[in-house]
Order: structure tokens, then sequence, then C-alpha cells
């Protein structure tokens, strides 16, 4: 079984000492799910959400929250970020959302991926909670994550979910 990196033999949490570690091109995208009732999509699709437009707050939300993963996340070293992409996307269920983060650096980006495509979904529900309080933040997860010593992971496709 593979050691936690944030843990020390003594089992106490410590930030990686990453100096050792060659500066690479890395890349990850992560997603999230905010589920709405058909009367929320349509208030969002229409441009009828009392605060204003949640994609394109949601978008800017998530690309800030990105540039400031390392202040939110104890251990996560803060990181020069080449690019921050969010994308946010009306479904049939809600709202998809899939932010991407690119560096060149001794560590991976994958948690300010996560943290922008986290907040975009939070800012989702706040622009459009006057409307639906019901809403559901689902599905936040890693898809694609390039660079690094460990190589390429890429969240294998279930058919018929996305």
């Amino acid at each position: 079984m593979k050691r936690l990196s944030h843990m020390d033999k003594q089992g106490r949490v410590k930030m990686v000492d990453t100096s050792a570690k060659v500066i690479t091109t890395r890349r990850a995208v992560a997603s999230a799910k905010v589920l709405m009732s058909a009367e929320t999509i349509r208030a969002v699709r229409e441009h009828r959400t009392p605060k204003g437009d949640p994609l394109e707050t949601a978008r800017l939300a998530g690309i800030m929250a990105a540039k400031r993963t390392a202040e939110l996340i104890p251990l996560c070293h803060p990181l020069p970020l080449n690019h921050v992409d969010v994308r946010a996307e009306i479904t049939e269920a809600g709202v998809m959302i899939e932010a991407e983060a690119a560096t060149e650096a001794q560590t991976g980006v994958e948690m300010e991926a996560l943290t922008a495509a986290t907040v975009a979904a939070l800012t989702i529900y706040d622009m459009c909670k006057a409307v639906d309080k019901a809403m559901t933040i689902t599905d936040v997860r890693l898809e694609l994550k390039t660079g690094g010593k460990s190589g390429e992971y890429r969240r294998k496709k279930v058919k018929g979910k996305r």
C-alpha cells in the first residue's frame, strides 16, 4: 500500500518537499454538476435569475478560486498558473461545469482544477438559490491529469454517463 505523501513517519501532516522534483508542464481537468429543477434550468436559460448571469459569474469565480487554492487548502503549494478556464453548460438536469488548469511547475494542478470546479458550482447555487433551494452539487471529480512523475490519468467514461 502506498504511503500518504503528506504524512511524516510519526503520522504528522507535512508539506511535501518538491525542491528535488523536475519542472514539467502539468495540466488537470475537473468537473462538477449542479442538479436543479426544470423551472430553475428555464430561469438560467432565459436569463431570469434575480442575481444576474449565473454561468458567467460562476466562470469568473472558478478562475479566481483556482488562483487562491493554496490559501484554501493547507498543504497545497502555491503555483504559477499559466492557464485556467472554466466552462459552464446548461444540461437537461442542471449545469455541468468543467475546469482546466495548467502550469509549469514541480507539482500538479489537480487541486486548482478541483477548486475551480467546486467554487463555480457553489456560485451557481448562490446565484440560483432564490429560485431553487433544493439544488444539489454532485460529482465533483478529476477527469484528467497530465505531466509529472506519475504520468497521465484519465477518468474512464461510463456508458450513458458524462
